[in-house]
């Protein structure tokens, strides 16, 4: 990973040489119709060099790892799962853009949607470029399901978790956990297979609770929940260390995992803001097409300054 992103700086730094090298030619010779072609390699170049910058940003110890996102619907029946299933798209979508692997852990359909889910999204820094995804997503529109057609405002919480590998280590007791199996199940009750395959893993001290349904085998299951589980633990007491951190600054507020962190608007307009870093957009569909790069990146950017949320102070904009 370290080389190749040398690899990044050092080819920028010789294509921007070569790049002055031709446009000084092209002055000196006058050659004004090569002025698009410079243009053109130059756009490219910044490109790659606002991509390089953003890569700098994901420098966490875990950053570089995949990464696990746990979708869950707020209250609100069908509408809540509604929206739970357009983010979890949204995310889908993203991957695809990325050229990143998606693999559903687990999933409980429901009507219209689905109440929660589990995906593990594989890339290079998946993680790293998720990470502030977490938190809880607004959605404001004219409800499908509403005969009145009114406006409705629905939840969902997200949370990103890291893909853990042998070099980050976190202990799990054989005494600290209880594992229990049942059958798995699909939208309506309907039966997935005939056997206990399904995994149910606990972890007693923290009350953090794992599903895993989506492989035939009980043994699959079980090593994907403890992955999960393995990587729900980590952020666990990486958030607690950040409290106890937090207690000796100040002037710095907490960000919350339960705290909203993004609004999206249908109606009466269409907008897509971020509470914390007040980035926002106007075309609500292409981000719900996965275009949501520039929120991430504003947010690497943001967070890298010591930003602090502002979630609270535009709540009556929206």
């Amino acid at each position: 990973m370290l080389k190749e992103r040398l690899n990044t700086w050092n080819n920028l730094k010789s294509d921007v040489a070569s790049l002055a090298e031709f446009c000084a030619m092209a002055v000196e010779e006058e050659q004004q119709d090569l002025e698009p072609d410079i243009r053109t390699n130059l756009e490219e170049i910044r490109k790659r060099f606002d991509d390089a910058v953003v890569l700098e940003l994901l420098s966490g110890e875990a950053d570089a790892s995949d990464s696990f996102i746990s979708i869950h619907a707020g209250s609100g029946g069908t509408e809540a799962c509604d929206w739970a299933g357009m983010l979890l798209r949204m995310y889908t979508r993203w991957a695809e853009r990325k050229g990143f692997k998606t693999e559903v852990i687990d999933m409980l359909e429901s009507e219209g949607g689905i109440k929660s889910a589990t995906v593990q999204i594989s890339g290079p820094y998946a993680y790293g470029y998720l990470r502030g995804e977490s938190g809880v997503h607004r959605l404001v529109r004219i409800s499908p399901f509403d005969a009145n057609a009114r406006r409705h405002t629905s939840f969902a919480s997200l949370y990103v978790l890291p893909v853990l590998d042998d070099s980050i280590q976190v202990d799990i007791r054989p005494e600290d956990i209880r594992i229990d199996t049942y059958r798995s199940g699909g939208a309506g009750g309907q039966k997935v297979n005939k056997t206990d395959s399904a995994v149910r893993i606990t972890h007693l001290a923290t009350g953090i609770v794992v599903t895993c349904q989506n492989e035939r085998s009980q043994y699959k299951n079980k090593d994907l929940a403890m992955s999960v589980l393995k990587s729900r633990l980590y952020e666990y007491y990486r958030i607690e260390k950040e409290k106890e951190n937090a207690k000796f600054q100040s002037d710095k507020k907490e960000i919350a995992w339960g705290s909203q962190i993004r609004s999206y608007v249908f109606q009466p307009y269409t907008m897509v803001k971020d509470h914390r870093t007040k980035f926002m957009v106007g075309n609500v569909q292409s981000v719900m097409d996965g275009e949501i790069n520039p929120f991430i990146e504003t947010y690497l950017r943001w967070k890298w300054k010591g930003g602090v949320s502002g979630a609270e102070d535009d709540e009556e904009e929206l």
